[in-house]
């Protein structure tokens, strides 16, 4: 198969570079557009000097006209933007993939109350796929718009997933209390994600409602098909990438630790990018750092009823771009690491 065409629409955003920089080492892709109204014009190798010699692209403008040729456009751009130009690519006949919020929830009045507008286009709220490829992999190869999941939405779902179908557990008493590098809170001049702000520090936030929430609970709500109820609290801390989940879910049975861990690895034996490390591992953020793995570990501390889950991955890669990617290679038929089977970055 010749290589297809593929646009970016918001492409300055770490997010932007990083899909970016994954599709242009893509056997299959030949990068044609990505989009900034700020920066058109300007060579995208002069924004991000690590490009040069590999990207001679310029930003230019939106033009659904000349991203209608492509055969897949990627939406990498804040919140309440892609709902409003999605429809008329749709329209064409491109597929598309989304990493911004807008297709991720289901229920257009849930996603007003969380980002506080209407929503463009709530009929395509039940057509769009959440591109979560652990659980969604058929509904994604026939998508023509997958919603792609938060970066905490991703650590979280996957380290509860395979526990949800179980009768072992209290699924009302889920904790997710997840840490992310400061480069979540994307490529924006704020002064809580400054140097001398956000150096030496750590502190939690949107402890009484992250928008992530209902994201998340959506997802396991779908997988464990009965009632549960999550509570989950972010916290920043002073790193560039990764997020560390640690889950915590109470047993109602004294279930041996080899079942658990049996469990886990043949929930994920058929999925590259999901990493079962062996019983009581310490996975970290460094250890996954550029690669779209997501490493999981299993504990069961002393005396305790709780069933502890360590999950951690790269925010920008399989929390954003790199499973982007990963879905479009579902999408298209390509084999699902290609472009992704790549070491992550030690140190």
């Amino acid at each position: 198969m010749s290589k297809i065409r593929v646009g970016i629409v918001g492409g300055t955003g770490y997010t932007g570079v990083e899909l970016i920089r994954l599709l242009l080492q893509h056997p299959k892709v030949d990068l044609k557009y990505v989009t900034s109204r700020s920066e058109k014009g300007q060579r995208i190798d002069q924004w991000f000097p690590n490009l040069r010699g590999f990207c001679d692209l310029s930003f230019t403008d939106i033009d659904v006209a000349e991203l209608a040729c492509c055969d897949m456009v990627f939406f990498a751009t804040p919140h309440g933007v892609a709902m409003h130009t999605i429809p008329a690519l749709l329209d064409k006949g491109v597929r598309v993939i989304d990493l911004s919020a807008d297709f991720r929830l289901r229920d257009a009045q849930q996603w007003q109350h969380w980002y506080g507008e209407p929503h463009a286009c709530p009929e395509l709220l039940t057509e769009a796929v959440y591109g979560l490829p652990e659980v969604n992999r058929k509904a994604v190869e026939f998508a023509q718009l997958v919603a792609n999941p938060g970066c905490y939405p991703t650590a979280i779902q996957l380290g509860f997933l395979p526990i949800l179908q179980q009768s072992w557990a209290n699924l009302q008493h889920l904790i997710a209390d997840a840490k992310s590098g400061v480069s979540g809170a994307g490529r924006v001049a704020k002064m809580p994600y400054t140097l001398c702000e956000a150096a030496e520090n750590f502190q939690a936030y949107a402890v009484s409602g992250h928008r992530h929430w209902p994201e998340i609970s959506q997802g396991l709500h779908q997988a464990a098909n009965r009632d549960l109820n999550i509570t989950f609290v972010p916290h920043l801390v002073p790193m560039v990438r990764g997020i560390l989940a640690t889950l915590y879910v109470p047993l109602l049975e004294n279930v041996a630790a080899d079942a658990i861990q049996d469990l886990y690895e043949q929930r994920y034996a058929q999925h590259p990018f999901v990493d079962v490390l062996p019983w009581g591992s310490h996975p970290q953020t460094r250890s996954v750092r550029g690669s779209n793995i997501c490493q999981l570990a299993l504990h069961r501390p002393a005396h305790s009823n709780q069933l502890v889950i360590i999950s951690v991955i790269d925010n920008l890669v399989k929390g954003a771009a790199g499973q982007a990617v990963q879905n479009m290679n579902i999408m298209l038929g390509f084999a699902e690491k290609m472009g992704l089977d790549v070491l992550s970055c030690f140190p």
